[in-house]
């Protein structure tokens, strides 16, 4: 397995203190290296009462610039009511359909094509980086290219150019020929 991690080189240690409350204001948010080290709001869910404690709703924060500008938040709000949740939610409530369908995959399920994978170094809901989540990854793909984005959850969004640019650079050592080139080598700029 080629398996390559670029870190950041310095991920600052948390502050001590952080409640349940500032965690759930926090959940669509950018990423924190301040986070870092302490248990994620999803830790905390069934001693919570839930995701929103005794709320019977998410509650109402502000939107994050960083994260969503209005123009795509009325983007998302427009599809969303058109479409619903269903299929966006359905990979996630199909559990024994997943089991069954990835028993049937070919090779057990290992992937020899190269596979890039983007670590968010500021998720703590879904921490790739020092917990052993990505372990089945790096076992099952045999040609794994791993990455850190400085950001939180929604890296494409908190950090667009980082991410393009970690992709181009994927893209370009793995499939150097599907980039057009003109004549003399060159990158064809018309294209």
């Amino acid at each position: 397995m080629t398996a390559s991690i670029e870190r950041p080189a310095h991920i600052e240690q948390p502050p001590s203190g952080c409640n349940a409350a500032e965690r759930r204001r926090a959940l669509f948010r950018r990423g924190d290296p301040a986070g870092r080290g302490k248990p994620s709001f999803s830790a905390e869910v069934r001693c919570n009462n839930g995701w929103f404690g005794e709320a019977d709703k998410a509650p109402s924060v502000p939107r994050d610039a960083a994260v969503i500008s209005e123009q795509d938040l009325s983007t998302y709000v427009a599809s969303f009511a058109r479409t619903g949740f269903f299929g966006p939610d359905s990979w996630y409530m199909n559990d024994a359909g997943n089991i069954v369908y990835a028993a049937q995959a070919k090779n057990g399920g290992a992937l020899t094509l190269p596979v890039p994978f983007l670590h968010a170094a500021y998720d703590y809901i879904c921490e790739t980086i020092d917990s052993s989540f990505a372990e089945p990854m790096r076992r099952d793909c045999t040609d794994l290219t791993e990455a850190v984005i400085p950001s939180g959850h929604w890296m494409a969004q908190e950090q667009p150019i980082q991410v393009n640019a970690a992709l181009a650079k994927w893209l370009a050592a793995k499939a150097p020929d599907a980039w057009p080139a003109s004549s003399n080598g060159s990158l064809d700029k018309r294209q």
